[in-house]
């Protein structure tokens, strides 16, 4: 298979969101928009927590994409306008299709909020085609035991597939379109390889250490961005520490993407009808 090359590598920058939840934002920014079908990713912390100051994303709504959280260390409590709750743990990934809307909000746990502790996580965003933006919302909340890890046979890369399929594993959780998501760890002096559709748009964001992506150099807290013009990607973790990243890819849905705020829809008029809605109470209330 032939590789992609890089066309892009650019440092996420530091941001918050929420009641003040540090971050980086690997995108929407200066450097990069989205990357069709992705709108936004953000790598929560890690931040260490003391008592009393654990930090969440309250009240707040959603229409027309969904949203996904990937969490690695402490607990989050969700709650929509429609009776739905739960919570989130070290692992698990809540894949939330937000539809033609609702009211939603994610605050710390109360073992976290009581104990303090260490939040650490992802959330991106996948744009839905118009024909789904007005649809159902639906949670497809997958605890860590049901995600699948695939290991090479020399057991020096571990993948974690929250959905799309690699090393001959497949993820559990369905989507819209075809999505990669995969959560890899390379050991020192290992490689991987994953095929990728020429149709689909990739990139990689660096979780810890420092990497060789088709022999560009990217380290922590840096997006990698590929072109389409191979059919796979090529990661080297030529460090003495371990490398961790995230591998998405996903088929571009094409539309006009008319954004404001926490709506995506694909025309101006259809933001102005959802934010009535929002205001009206159509998409539920959440106190």
């Amino acid at each position: 298979m032939t590789q992609r090359s890089v066309t892009k590598v650019f440092t996420a920058a530091p941001s918050h969101d929420g009641d003040g939840v540090d971050l980086r934002r690997a995108f929407p920014g200066a450097d990069l928009m989205d990357l069709d079908p992705f709108l936004l990713l953000d790598h929560l912390g890690p931040t260490v927590l003391g008592p009393g100051e654990a930090r969440g994303f309250p009240p707040h709504p959603h229409r027309g994409f969904e949203t996904v959280t990937y969490l690695l260390d402490g607990e989050m409590q969700h709650r929509d306008s429609w009776g739905n709750h739960g919570t989130i743990r070290p692992g698990d990934v809540q894949w939330m299709t937000a539809g033609s809307g609702l009211v939603h909000s994610e605050l710390p746990a109360e073992v976290l909020v009581r104990d303090g502790g260490t939040l650490h996580g992802f959330q991106l965003w996948v744009n839905l085609p118009k024909q789904d933006k007005m649809t159902s919302p639906r949670y497809q909340d997958t605890p860590a035991a049901n995600i699948p890890v695939a290991r090479n046979p020399e057991a020096t890369v571990t993948a974690k597939v929250v959905a799309g399929e690699t090393l001959g594993v497949r993820g559990v959780i369905e989507t819209r379109i075809p999505i990669l998501y995969l959560h890899i760890v390379l050991e020192p002096g290992s490689r991987f390889e994953q095929a990728i559709p020429k149709t689909h748009n990739a990139l990689a964001y660096v979780i810890e250490g420092t990497g060789e992506f088709n022999q560009v150099e990217a380290r922590e807290h840096q997006v990698v961005v590929f072109d389409r013009g191979g059919e796979s990607v090529q990661i080297t973790n030529p460090g003495a520490g371990r490398l961790s990243l995230l591998l998405l890819a996903g088929e571009p849905i094409g539309q006009p993407v008319a954004r404001y705020g926490p709506f995506v829809m694909n025309s101006k008029e259809e933001l102005v009808q959802a934010v009535d809605d929002y205001q009206q109470g159509r998409m539920g209330v959440l106190d």
